[in-house]
């Protein structure tokens, strides 16, 4: 195969659909500033804490406060995102989160921000996701459509990823040279981009499937979703894997932190450093789901193991190259098992009930496992250090992987 032909064949989705472009470009602007903020907000904590040592539960603290909303109330975003226009719904939560950065700025500005109101600024931007996270994900179906659902999902992480990549850089050298309050600043603007692409639409262009009942109680529907996983094979498979993985592998947001500060003695450009690497490899990793097309079990069960076995990999290492190098390796075995997740349910779902599909593995994915997991990881890094936290995290996740492919090749 040529090049240009696999090259074709990687970013076909934008190619083919002018909303689905326009999405992805306003995107690209507003994950960036997202990832700015994210690693500003987490330097904020240490700094507030005044001590990188006495950080860690802090951290842990902050994950928790973030995802505790989407824990409570995840699987309620479902049923309002099969019911409503998820374009117009997501222009409304993003008008949102632009409003709790341009808050956050404020505060920082003034010097009168604090541990609690940074947590309650973080606990309103994780109820909005409630809404926001299955809306954006089912809205994909609507730009490109059935054929090239996973396609535009895996460029969708490669997106998500490359801002992984970037954001973390940009926020090192703004935190190290500007400060915190720059970096909330230009997330609250980079929304503007998102919001626009979405007014810009064409909606006639849109594959709009049936539509959820009106009338039908929301506890209702969400009960239809939940029987839906319950009886899918494919879905349940994968959300009970992604739960173990996520809970106990996935918390990098209080990890890499305190891996920068305590672990490897540095400060914010490392921790900008590390953050990034992880996104470069996260991008290689989303190119290639991208260019693969189809989701693959086999792929999904490789890219969990390779995934939990280099962070067993990572636990000991104490050299900034070192440990640099290892996360771009992590972050393509992270993006390869994600993305083959994320289409997997995805096409396995039925038009009318993709909405609540999306908000049940967003719930598996981040509503259970962040806060839970979060202030785990945070704690075994105060008892042990990060290498504590990575080799548990990354045993249980392969013990999980294994069980999966074992139940797979079972029939079960």
């Amino acid at each position: 195969m040529s090049v240009t032909s696999a090259s074709a064949r990687t970013f076909r989705s934008l190619q083919r659909h002018r909303n689905y472009r326009l999405f992805f470009g306003g995107q690209a602007v507003s994950i960036s500033g997202t990832w700015v903020q994210n690693i500003a907000q987490a330097w904020l904590i240490v700094e507030l804490t005044h001590s990188p040592t006495g950080s860690p539960l802090a951290l842990g603290a902050l994950a928790a406060f973030q995802f505790l909303p989407y824990t409570v109330f995840g699987l309620l975003g479902g049923p309002l995102v099969d019911r409503f226009d998820k374009r117009i719904t997501i222009i409304a939560t993003q008008t949102t989160l632009m409003l709790t950065a341009a808050a956050l700025a404020l505060l920082s500005l003034t010097g009168q921000a604090t541990v609690w109101e940074v947590f309650l600024l973080a606990a309103v931007g994780g109820a909005v996701q409630v809404v926001d996270m299955p809306a954006r994900q089912a809205f994909v179906f609507e730009m490109v459509g059935r054929k090239e659902l996973p396609n535009a999902v895996s460029l969708n992480a490669s997106l998500f990823n490359l801002a992984r990549a970037a954001g973390p850089a940009v926020a090192g050298v703004l935190i190290a040279t500007l400060g915190v309050t720059v970096c909330f600043a230009v997330n609250a603007a980079s929304f503007l981009a998102v919001i626009g692409s979405l007014l810009l639409m064409r909606t006639a262009e849109l594959y709009r499937g049936e539509r959820d009942e009106e009338q039908q109680g929301v506890l209702h529907s969400l009960g239809e979703g939940v029987v839906w996983v319950v009886h899918t094979r494919a879905a349940w498979l994968t959300c009970g894997l992604m739960l173990v993985v996520s809970t106990f592998g996935i918390n990098f947001s209080v990890l890499l932190p305190v891996m920068a500060t305590v672990t490897l003695r540095s400060g914010p450009v490392v921790f900008g450093i590390l953050t990034a690497c992880f996104g470069f490899g996260a991008l290689v990793g989303a190119l290639f789901t991208a260019a693969v097309g189809r989701p693959s079990w086999p792929i999904l069960l490789w890219g969990g193991a390779a995934f939990s076995a280099l962070l067993v990999v990572l636990a000991p290492l104490h050299w900034v190259i070192a440990c640099g190098a290892m996360l771009v390796v992590t972050g393509v075995a992270f993006t390869t098992y994600t993305s083959m997740s994320n289409a997997t349910v995805q096409l396995a779902a039925p038009d009318r009930l993709r909405g609540r599909a999306m908000a049940f593995y967003g719930y598996i994915f981040t509503g259970v496992p962040a806060p839970l997991g979060g202030l785990l990881a945070g704690w075994l890094s105060s008892v042990g250090g990060t290498q504590l936290a990575f080799l548990v995290g990354g045993g249980v996740s392969l013990a999980a992987v294994s069980t999966a492919a074992g139940v797979r090749r079972g029939g079960i």
